[in-house]
């Protein structure tokens, strides 16, 4: 409890700050078509939030080090509400590019900001009990944010935009009055997408997968959900739900990851997420209840690919790499992220709600077949424990550094 109270204003900002980004992209999605835009514009501004999602993962550690942690908060926190409140001067999917562009450099920042302030302070002592509050916290929030997306969609579109701009500027409260003093300026570490490449090709691979998964989910599944005929309140538990059970599913996955050769665990994911995508197909005709159960049955079996994925990579990584090798992971999943909504929008446009799982199920189908090739490359090899890692920012892989260690000599191994 103490721990709790000290590391407060933290999990507080990362609360509301969840509150208030965690609704914009269905907000958007559902405001959207009603305002005429097409499935392909829509799945833009979900690309576009991961585009301004990466700038933030790569500028936000330079600007911590120029002006300082609290400092660079208000000024991510400050784009992200302007990016929010501009929605209501311009109904344009252009303008609204733009406009989530500033929202996904906003959240990005923030994050960094945050999980910067909880690198400086953190002890080896002390770093698993504030990551476990971190991460309940920051699932909590969004699950959350996911169940109010029906009222926002029902409120006047001036309403919910300026609602989430407040809570996007209350954010900010728990940071500016906390008497904690800020951390020392960071000196922003490197970014190496060819470190992840050269530890573990398949766990890129992977992480590409999931963010297929993911982000065509989260920012395409308004549009899936209304096309199956769910009403504005329905969407936003629908959403809720695929959050939930990729939560729940976190547990289980990581005992197997602990347990088993983790590229079995991936094969065995994807073989369930190729299975769940037909589940949900076939639950659009069953009913509202089949469909939130096939929702929950889809994020249980996708979500976990990534902490699975960097689990494996880590395996393959010196304890002086794990930050970087998070970094690089984290940048594939921006790449994949970024096209997969418009890309997946643009196919339902074109074939019917049912392509989204379509494009789902094949991209699982090349990771299974190059799961398979790789076992083939070397033996498996296990030296870090799981640990769920939340895609948050490029410190994300300092916070679960300690998590990861273990006691076998740090000599990496060969590509797998």
């Amino acid at each position: 409890m103490r721990l709790m109270l000290t590391f407060l204003p933290l999990l507080l900002s990362v609360a509301l700050l969840q509150l208030s980004s965690g609704g914009v992209g269905p907000l958007d999605a559902l405001t959207g078509l009603e305002a005429g835009f097409s499935t392909g514009a829509v799945g833009l501004l979900g690309s576009a939030h991961f585009l301004g999602f990466f700038a933030g993962c790569w500028w936000a550690p330079r600007l911590m080090g120029s002006v300082g942690h609290a400092r660079a908060y208000a000024g991510f926190t400050a784009l992200g509400a302007i990016g929010l409140a501009a929605h209501i001067l311009v109904t344009d999917a252009w303008a609204w590019t733009f406009f989530r562009m500033a929202t996904g450099l906003c959240v990005a920042g923030c994050y960094t900001v945050i999980e910067a302030w909880l690198m400086a302070r953190l002890t080896n002592a002390t770093r698993g009990r504030a990551m476990g509050s971190y991460r309940v916290v920051d699932i909590t929030a969004s699950l959350v944010a996911q169940s109010l997306i029906g009222g926002l969609a029902d409120m006047p579109t001036y309403t919910a935009y300026a609602l989430l701009t407040i809570l996007c500027c209350a954010s900010i409260l728990p940071l500016a009055v906390t008497r904690m003093a800020a951390p020392a300026a960071p000196t922003a570490g490197r970014l190496r997408p060819g470190l992840a490449w050269r530890c573990s090709p398949l766990a890129v691979a992977a992480v590409l997968v999931s963010a297929v998964s993911g982000a065509s989910f989260r920012m395409v599944g308004p549009i899936y959900g209304q096309e199956v005929g769910l009403a504005a309140s329905e969407i936003g538990a629908f959403l809720a739900i695929y959050v939930a059970g990729g939560g729940l599913a976190q547990i289980p996955a990581g005992w197997l990851a602990d347990r088993l050769d983790r590229r079995r665990v991936l094969i065995g994911l994807s073989l369930a997420a190729i299975l769940a995508c037909a589940a949900t197909v076939l639950a659009a005709g069953g009913g509202r209840g089949a469909i939130m159960a096939a929702a929950m049955l889809f994020g249980a079996v996708t979500v976990p690919i990534y902490s699975v994925a960097t689990a494996h990579a880590h395996d393959f990584a010196t304890s002086e790499e794990r930050v970087e090798l998070s970094a690089a992971l984290m940048f594939f999943y921006a790449v994949g992220a970024i096209a997969a909504p418009w890309s997946t929008s643009a196919l339902i446009a074109a074939l019917g709600p049912s392509a989204l799982f379509a494009v789902i199920s094949l991209a699982h189908i090349a990771l299974v077949a190059f799961s398979l090739l790789r076992m083939r490359a070397r033996p498996a090899e296990r030296r870090t424990a799981y640990a769920y890692a939340p895609r948050t920012s490029f410190l994300i892989g300092w916070l679960t550094r300690k998590e990861r260690e273990a006691p076998q000599s740090e000599k990496p191994g060969t590509q797998s």
